[in-house]
């Protein structure tokens, strides 16, 4: 035990997107950790940038600097990596629907940004990067529950093909350059200071404040739900691990009915939703659902927070946080 204490105390890390939901609650842990944090965020406003800020104010507040530089600034601070034993790259440009209306700005985060986080682990080789792939390339895909062998070739809308595009990159850099990379397959992360455009947020605050919800394909679609505590430790044993490549599904392996997960809120809110039914959208999958034997067996990964657990956990921190979200 005192060996890894050790080892973690001396260990630095470099997260993209620190001030997003994932990186601000990844940075946290490994800050309570041990770990020596630092990150970078270009605070863009596809969602409350006053969000971004009070997550970034709070991480400032345990010391753990937090850079305001995009993607394509950090080919001009390569500086930052020399000394950094991970990099865990998070941002991104995120969303299926956003994709319909502004692909340029995935074409410019996902995939020439992912380009130059792949140069900077080829330029200090040493560097263990975990990167975000998500649970949408398994996109039409109809056998379930979605393994990391399944093939994910018929991606149902452009951001899940940048996530493919990145794996596919990942592979090509470590066969090239024998480069440390393993990419994530996140599914459906949720929790406090979570992003406001996700079903789960935007539902919670349209239904306290009265507001009608749009539920598409009358509600018929399944989610595999997961807390972020699990996700973060998920992010931490794969960092940990001795598996320098490979791609890993983090979900909660329970798909959960988007009627019953807009039941629980309405139970925890202690109001009823005004709900209108809308047809399927345009990129939107049925069903997502975790294979977690790989991860398991590979990483030691068991999440352990229910979707009852976890919403409950977010709806009292959506009480506590109300007056400045709505001030924001």
């Amino acid at each position: 035990m005192s060996h890894k204490t050790s080892k973690t105390l001396k260990s630095s890390v470099f997260i993209t997107g620190i001030a997003g939901f994932i990186g601000f609650h990844l940075a946290l842990k490994l800050k309570k950790e041990g770990y020596n944090v630092t990150g970078c965020d270009d605070f863009n406003s596809y969602y409350s940038v006053a969000l971004k800020e009070k997550r970034a104010s709070i991480l400032q507040d345990f010391c753990i600097e937090v850079q305001r530089l995009s993607l394509k600034d950090l080919k001009n601070h390569l500086d930052l990596f020399s000394s950094q034993d991970f990099l865990i790259h998070l941002a991104a440009q995120a969303g299926v629907r956003y994709s319909l209306i502004n692909p340029a700005s995935y074409v410019a985060s996902n995939l020439d940004g992912f380009v130059d986080i792949l140069e900077i682990v080829r330029t200090y080789p040493h560097i263990k990067c975990l990167y975000a792939s998500s649970s949408s390339v398994y996109g039409l895909n109809q056998k379930v529950p979605f393994s990391e062998q399944d093939p994910v070739d018929n991606p149902a809308n452009l951001y899940a093909a940048t996530k493919k595009s990145n794996e596919l990159m990942a592979h090509a850099y470590h066969h090239l350059f024998n480069l440390k990379l393993i990419g994530l397959r996140f599914f459906t992360v949720y929790g406090p200071f979570g992003r406001p455009d996700m079903a789960y947020f935007s539902f919670a605050k349209a239904i306290d404040a009265g507001v009608p919800i749009e539920v598409f394909n009358q509600g018929n679609m399944k989610r595999d739900f997961t807390y972020i505590d699990d996700i973060v430790d998920g992010i931490l044993l794969a960092m940990r691990s001795n598996i320098n490549y490979g791609i890993y599904n983090l979900g909660n392996n329970k798909p959960e009915a988007l009627m019953d997960m807009i039941h629980l809120l309405e139970h925890y809110l202690s109001k009823k939703a005004r709900i209108h039914y809308k047809p399927l959208q345009p990129g939107d999958v049925l069903e997502t659902y975790a294979d977690l034997t790989k991860s398991h067996q590979d990483l030691g990964y068991t999440p352990k927070i229910s979707l009852q657990q976890g919403l409950e956990k977010f709806i009292n921190w959506y009480k506590e946080a109300k007056p400045w979200l709505e001030s924001s």
